[in-house]
């Protein structure tokens, strides 16, 4: 079974080396896999595997959850972030530094992608609190770390990409990511607190707002948190399933563009072809790595690695301490999305064997993709924010250091106290 194993691996790397797409070598690899040690009829089982996982209707809330956060980008909501949270924020150390983890956290509640948080708070905030003199690196550090709560934050999109491949339900997974989100976000924001006061980084001189700005400024907080509200309420209230919500949130960002007199043929146009190309690449990844899944099920290497896992007598803290060392050395090399398709047809297995839930392990497992977001050379959010400011990789990857610290904190909490994911979800 070793030689089995190593003969598919050695494939996929030598694939993936070539340059050919993940999906794509995630389904060569299984074909390979099934020709080169088993008898089946490959192309039925590839046709019935591809079938089976574009038809599943819970992956229809991923394109609905994408075209909303296309629709919103392309409108005044998140110019309106910054101009509406400034006014709440001048009292803590660090003061407008803490926009970005605001403003990340509520996006993250309408978004569901970490890249578009980035994207959309950043090209708002780090022009602004440059104009402000206030220290970039904090800056840089607090918008990549705190971009990557939108894989926390419902509604995510590697959650519901976890939930059709582990067949978890999606609703619990998304309501066991807020408190472990909501402790994220506070972490972020003491690190800004405690980074400003060590590096005595406070701005030229302290942002003074009335009575009146803040009351201006709920008005322009007024439409996204309305639209988080009525996801929320459908969501869990019982009202939506999460394709309804995503459909329901996709009507609100329309409406909203609407009242802003932004909404035109030419920004219709743009975000249906931005989301046809992201669902299309996610897809893809999904329907490859759901049929290396049938493949290595086929041929009993899940059954072959929970054998392993016991016979090594590896405690429950080793098995996840094991694979968090794993998805480290795997976010230098593969995005996230990736790194949840391909691993998991062997990690599931080896966790649910140790005695770990599934729900736990769903969040473990995004929180290891937030890493992998930050983490040169592939880290998403990385190249995003190079993008946005066109600083060398280096020094936006130091100053991602201390925020990764606080993502690497949030984990231990949670092999430490699983019950931070698996609370809420027993108690809703």
């Amino acid at each position: 079974m070793s030689t089995t194993i190593a003969a598919i691996v050695l494939f996929f790397v030598l694939l993936l080396a070539g340059g050919l797409w993940i999906g794509l070598s995630m389904m060569a690899a299984g074909i390979f896999g099934l020709e080169m040690f088993h008898t089946l009829p490959v192309d039925k089982v590839l046709a019935q595997s591809l079938f089976n996982t574009v038809s599943s209707t819970e992956l229809l809330a991923l394109p609905l959850f994408i075209l909303m956060a296309e629709l919103l980008f392309r409108t005044k909501v998140s110019d309106h972030m910054f101009s509406g949270l400034a006014p709440w924020t001048t009292w803590l150390p660090g003061q407008l530094l803490h926009i970005n983890i605001i403003a990340s956290t509520l996006f993250a509640a309408v978004s569901g992608s970490s890249a578009a948080t980035t994207a959309t708070v950043g090209r708002i905030t780090l022009s602004e609190l440059d104009k402000r003199g206030y220290d970039r690196s904090i800056a840089i550090g607090s918008l990549a770390g705190a971009s990557t709560i939108g894989f926390l934050i419902p509604p995510s999109l590697p959650m519901i990409i976890y939930g059709v491949l582990a067949e978890v339900s999606i609703l619990k997974l998304f309501i066991a990511g807020i408190l472990p989100g909501l402790v994220l976000a506070l972490g972020f924001s003491l690190m800004t607190m405690a980074l400003t006061l060590l590096r005595g980084a406070s701005p030229p001189q302290k942002e003074v707002y009335s009575a009146k700005d803040r009351l201006d400024s709920i008005r322009k907080l007024g439409p996204i948190t309305a639209l988080v509200l009525l996801l929320i309420v459908g969501l869990y209230g019982g009202f939506a399933s999460p394709t309804e919500a995503a459909a329901i949130g996709v009507a609100g960002a329309i409406g909203l563009a609407a009242l802003g007199r932004e909404l035109s043929l030419k920004a219709l146009q743009e975000a249906a072809i931005a989301t046809l190309r992201t669902s299309a690449m996610l897809a893809l990844i999904t329907a490859g790595g759901a049929f290396l899944s049938v493949a290595f099920n086929y041929l009993q290497i899940p059954t072959y690695v929970v054998n392993l896992v016991n016979s090594a007598e590896l405690s429950p803290l080793g098995v996840v301490l094991a694979l968090l060392v794993i998805y480290l050395l795997l976010g230098c090399i593969l995005d996230g999305m990736s790194m949840i398709v391909v691993t998991l047809p062997i990690a599931l297995p080896a966790v649910l064997s140790a005695g770990w839930d599934p729900l736990w392990f769903g969040i473990f497992l995004v929180v290891a993709i937030e890493m992998a977001q930050l983490t040169p050379p592939v880290g998403f959010n990385l190249f995003v924010i190079q993008g946005i400011t066109s600083e060398t990789m280096t020094r936006i990857a130091r100053s991602v250091v201390p925020y990764f610290a606080v993502l690497l904190l949030l984990m231990a909490l949670l092999i430490a106290a699983p019950g931070i994911a698996l609370w809420l979800p027993h108690v809703v």
